[in-house]
């Protein structure tokens, strides 16, 4: 088994939420954990942020491609991920433009983006057709554009996060600080503590191991505590199996190694077509078969949509709606 260490132009076409091991975070803006309600005071410690209060402007934002001045508040919003798009969406802003995998929005955003252009995907972004669509600020990560922020930049200002979902808090900040909406960020973010609180009293005690599986062409993925899943799992205390108990986005294991994803539940998902990745050989093979999980009835399949590609707190809400009725609880 190895730890997803490989450099991020090996990851770009394959996941909403791909990374390079190194640079984890930005700073201590990890927020909105633990039952602490977050304040818009731990805006101003965050290592991305703006150089005045709250929604005022001219602003200029510290991220993860530099620094971008903002001279008035954004009203034509481009973004070039999914997980930019749910922070906008969360926000109360639909953009004039949108970059997402594959070219489609997830599904659970879709009718929110109906008749927005759709101008590439998160690999091949359109410059002419974003131009056209004449925005005044420019959202993306330096992971997926970084090669192309100074052809962005010409079109727009533009603030990248270091990767997409990766922390997910940490890039919905971001998000709200190019948009000078610090504060209904963090409104956002304690609705997302509330109701972690709330999900955690109708959970299993003692807490069960929770196992995520994602199916990808070519590779099987087990993700780990920093991934957008993560995060919410550790949130409201649901353990992780020891193979999965590590602060990385991911482990990739082959279908040799599948027993590294039992637990007490499995959660588990395909990127894309589940017939273009190994999961129905998994899970009708015989190794799937042996895992505790399994033998107890403790599988489930999970929208990949959401479960990892929603990085956004509208993504995340979802999850924690789908979680006790999973969970049986």
């Amino acid at each position: 088994m190895r730890r997803v260490v490989v450099v991020a132009v090996a990851l770009l076409g394959l996941t909403g939420c791909a990374a390079p091991q190194a640079d984890p975070g930005i700073g201590n803006a990890d927020v909105a954990t633990g039952g602490r309600l977050f304040s818009t005071a731990d805006t101003e410690t965050a290592k991305f942020t703006a150089d005045v209060g709250p929604g005022v402007f001219p602003r200029t934002v510290t991220h993860a491609g530099g620094t971008t001045t903002i001279p008035a508040p954004p009203a034509r919003v481009a973004v070039l991920d999914s997980g930019e798009l749910d922070g906008v969406l969360a926000l109360g802003v639909t953009p004039v433009a949108i970059a997402v995998p594959n070219r489609t929005v997830p599904s659970y955003l879709a009718d929110r983006v109906r008749d927005v252009p759709i101008v590439g995907d998160t690999n091949t972004i359109e410059l002419e057709g974003l131009a056209a669509a004449k925005p005044d600020l420019i959202l993306g990560s330096k992971l997926r554009v970084d090669q192309l922020y100074d052809k962005l930049s010409a079109i727009a200002p533009t603030v990248l996060s270091i990767r997409p979902g990766f922390p997910w808090k940490e890039d919905f900040l971001l998000v709200g600080t190019a948009l000078g909406k610090e504060t209904e960020a963090v409104e956002v973010l304690n609705d997302y503590q509330r109701k972690v609180d709330e999900v955690k009293a109708t959970l299993p005690n003692p807490a069960p191991t929770i196992s995520l599986v994602r199916f990808m062409p070519g590779r099987i993925r087990l993700y780990g505590n920093l991934s957008m899943i993560g995060v919410v799992l550790g949130d409201l205390g649901l353990r992780r199996p020891p193979e999965q108990d590590f602060a990385e986005l991911a482990v990739e294991v082959s279908e040799e190694r599948i027993d590294a994803a039992d637990g007490d539940w499995i959660f588990y998902s395909s990127y894309g077509p589940p017939e273009n990745t190994a999961q129905e050989a998994v899970v009708n093979g015989e190794l799937w078969q042996r895992l505790g999980a399994v033998q107890a009835g403790h599988v489930r399949a999970v929208d990949d949509e959401v479960w990892f590609l929603g990085l956004g707190p509208n993504g995340v809400m979802k999850v924690l709606d789908e979680l006790p009725e999973l969970l049986g609880s």
